[in-house]
């Protein structure tokens, strides 16, 4: 079947629950996907900031191989032999006490609400089903029917009610609104310290420490969604380490196992983690061996090669070029690290006009939300190609403006 057949096939049979750019991906490696016949893209989205280490990373994929001579799923009804090493690592990566580890990155967000509740209860003292979390407008923390409640796009949650109460929105950004809205039934704040569906919204400087230093106050839990931003992303191996301070829970997912296999997790001092209890929280597959060695060896590349550091030397690259090259559509450029947003002007038409003509040219990024392109390559694109995309995205943004 060629490209057209298989987009065909997937519409009649499939959910039409996205809409993706009309491109079949039929091989990988490193920063350029093939499709069906043949034709190479550069990838700029990196399945969300998931292939931060590139596609099939050969550490990663070597790993993984050997290990399915093994053993690839025992449950949590007994231990494995690579689950301990790999809650070790991370633990150790990270500097917090203990990790509990799930599939997606939303389970993941489900299990810091859970730690922060039971905690709010079992620590702090609240009222028995009077907790209350603060999230921010825009935000995206994934799509069960929780998280989709406390979102503030329409269609995201349209239709999916009834939607769970007890979530505060403030806008995002906004440290006086933050202290404004803690109560004595406050037990946390949600937040990811860059929007990146909102269409990579960066914060002021200041803002986490901001947050850290009224949670201290009030005695509020800090829940830092890392899912996108975690792993060298932004040019720290985490986003809240360019302000020096440090969340009570740590939410991580996407490229913790390098693309190979859904694997998330929290990670938190045994004074919060020390709310579950046998038979409180867990999954199946959450764990896993064959996850646990994927997301190992995931780790050990981002640390051995630098990508953080990578981050910041080609995201400045990619953002200064679109920054001088002045480009009358071009509303604002915004990032960090290697995760880049422009904003088309309305008048110049929608994003999606653009990302449909990137595509043709070879490069493949997603619009995220109407008028916003983002650009988000895995950390280990070589120079040669980053300024490849640069003349690619420059040049389309000018001729299909026209």
């Amino acid at each position: 079947m060629n490209s057209k057949d298989f987009i065909q096939k997937e519409y009649t049979y499939g959910a039409h629950n996205y809409k993706p750019i009309p491109v079949v991906i039929a091989k990988a490696k490193g920063a350029w996907v093939t499709d069906p016949e043949g034709k190479k893209y550069l990838d700029f989205l990196s399945a969300y900031s998931a292939l931060n280490q590139g596609h099939l990373h050969p550490k990663i994929i070597r790993a993984v191989k050997k290990q399915l001579k093994r053993v690839t799923l025992t449950s949590r009804a007994y231990h494995s032999d690579k689950l301990a090493p790999f809650l070790e690592k991370l633990c150790k990566l990270t500097g917090y006490d203990m990790a509990l580890p799930m599939n997606s990155g939303a389970e993941a967000v489900e299990t810091a609400i859970k730690a922060a509740r039971r905690w709010g209860y079992e620590i702090k003292g609240i009222e028995d089903n009077m907790a209350e979390i603060i999230v921010c407008k825009k935000n995206f923390h994934g799509r069960t029917t929780t998280i989709v409640g406390f979102s503030s796009d329409e269609g995201s949650k349209n239709h999916f009610g009834p939607y769970t109460k007890a979530f505060i929105e403030i806008p995002y950004n906004d440290l006086d609104a933050l202290e404004k809205s803690i109560t004595k039934n406050t037990v946390a704040i949600l937040v990811e310290p860059i929007q990146g569906e909102a269409g990579v919204i960066v914060p002021d400087s200041g803002y986490l420490k901001g947050i850290r230093e009224i949670t201290k106050k009030h005695n509020v839990l800090w829940l830092d969604d890392e899912i996108q931003t975690g792993f060298g992303r932004t040019g720290k191996l985490f986003c809240y380490q360019h302000e020096d301070v440090r969340p009570d829970i740590l939410i991580l997912g996407k490229a913790l196992s390098g693309g190979i296999l859904p694997v998330s997790a929290i990670v938190a001092d045994e004074k919060i983690m020390k709310v579950f209890d046998p038979g409180s929280h867990g999954s199946t597959f959450g764990g896993n061996p064959l996850g646990c060695v994927a997301a190992e060896a995931a780790i050990d590349v981002i640390l051995d090669e630098n990508l953080a550091e990578r981050s910041v030397r080609l995201g400045d690259m990619l953002m200064n070029a679109l920054k001088k090259a002045q480009l009358d559509i071009v509303e604002e450029v915004r990032g960090k690290g290697l995760l880049i947003a422009i904003d088309i002007k309305p008048s110049a038409g929608p994003a999606r006009l653009y990302t449909e003509a990137l595509k043709v040219n070879g490069l493949l990024a997603k619009e995220t939300k109407k008028q916003t392109v983002r650009f988000a390559p895995p950390l280990v694109i070589k120079e040669k190609d980053m300024l490849k995309a640069i003349d690619i995205i420059i040049m389309v943004l000018k001729e299909t403006s026209k």
